[in-house]
C-alpha cells in the first residue's frame, strides 16, 4: 500500500513538470519566433556598414546599383519632403514663434524647436518619406526577384546577393535620409520664419532667428542627429530588404508591402526612440 500510494503520488508531480517543459518549450519557440527578425535585420544591417569599409566589394554592377538607389530614394522623397516640410513650418515653426511672442516666452523658441523639430519630429517623418517611397520600390524590385527565382540567378553569376541588392541599397538609404533630413528642417524653418514674419509673430532678422536656433542646439545634438538619420535610413532599407528577400511564393505583392511598411514603421520608431534617450 505504501508503494502504491507513492507512485500515485509521484504521478501528479510528473504530469505538472511535463506541462512545465511543454510551456517552457512554446514560451522558447515563441521568444524565438518573434526575436528572429530582429536579430537577423540587426545583423544585416551591421553587414551592411562593414562591407561599405571593403572597397574590393564596390564592383561596378554594385556602384551602378548605389548611384541608381540614391537617385530613386532621392528624386521620389524630395518633392514630398518639402511639401511636408512647408506644412510643419506653417503648422509648428510659426504656430510656437506666434503664441510664444503672445506668452513673452518668445527667448525659449529656440529650445522648443530643437526638441520637437530637430530631435523628433523630423526623423520620424524622413523615416515615413522614406519607408513610402523608397521602401515600397525595394519591396516591389527584391519581393518580384525572390518570388520569381530570379535571385538565385544572380548566385549563378557569380555575384553575392547581398553586395548587389542589399548593401548598395542600405548605403543610399543611409544617405538620403541624411540629405532629406537637413532639406526638411531647412525648409520647415524657412518656412515657418517666413509665415510668422508676414502675419506679424516674429520680430527680427532670419540670421537672428536661425542664430536662435543653433545657441539652443546642444554639442550632442550634432552628433545624434546625423548618426539618427543615418541609422534610420540604413534599417528603413534593410528592413525592406529583408521582408522582400524573405516573402514565400505564396505571398502577393499587396500582402508584401503591408508587411514591409508595418516593420518599417516599427524599425523607425525603436531606432528614433533608443538613439533620443542615448541623447
Amino acid at each position: 500500500m505504501s508503494r502504491a500510494g507513492t507512485e500515485e503520488s509521484a504521478l501528479p508531480t510528473h504530469a505538472a513538470w511535463r506541462w512545465f517543459r511543454l510551456g517552457l518549450a512554446w514560451l522558447g519557440r515563441s521568444t524565438r519566433r518573434r526575436l528572429h527578425f530582429a536579430l537577423t535585420l540587426a545583423s544585416l544591417s551591421g553587414g551592411v556598414i562593414l562591407e561599405a569599409f571593403r572597397w574590393h566589394g564596390w564592383r561596378r554592377p554594385v556602384r551602378s546599383e548605389f548611384w541608381r538607389s540614391l537617385r530613386i530614394a532621392l528624386a521620389g522623397g524630395l518633392i514630398a519632403t518639402t511639401f511636408v516640410a512647408g506644412l510643419i513650418g506653417i503648422g509648428m515653426v510659426f504656430q510656437a514663434l506666434y503664441w510664444l511672442r503672445i506668452a513673452g516666452q518668445e527667448d525659449i523658441a529656440g529650445t522648443i524647436l530643437v526638441t520637437v523639430l530637430l530631435r523628433e519630429v523630423t526623423p520620424l517623418l524622413i523615416g515615413v518619406i522614406l519607408l513610402g517611397r523608397s521602401g515600397t520600390v525595394i519591396l516591389s524590385e527584391l519581393g518580384h526577384l525572390r518570388i520569381s527565382g530570379q535571385s538565385r540567378a544572380v548566385r549563378a553569376q557569380g555575384l553575392d546577393p547581398f553586395l548587389l541588392l542589399v548593401m548598395p541599397r542600405g548605403i543610399a538609404g543611409a544617405f538620403a535620409a541624411y540629405t532629406l533630413g537637413v532639406v526638411f528642417l531647412l525648409v520647415a524653418l524657412l518656412i515657418g520664419f517666413a509665415t510668422a514674419s508676414l502675419l506679424g509673430g516674429l520680430s527680427g532678422s532670419l540670421w537672428a532667428f536661425l542664430d536662435r536656433f543653433l545657441r539652443a542646439t546642444a554639442p550632442i545634438d550634432f552628433i545624434i542627429f546625423p548618426v539618427k538619420m543615418l541609422m534610420i535610413g540604413l534599417t528603413v532599407t534593410t528592413t525592406t530588404a529583408l521582408t522582400a528577400l524573405s516573402a514565400h511564393e505564396s505571398d502577393s505583392s499587396g500582402r508584401l508591402i503591408a508587411r514591409g511598411f508595418m516593420r518599417g514603421m516599427l524599425v523607425i520608431m525603436v531606432v528614433s526612440g533608443l538613439l533620443s534617450l542615448a541623447a
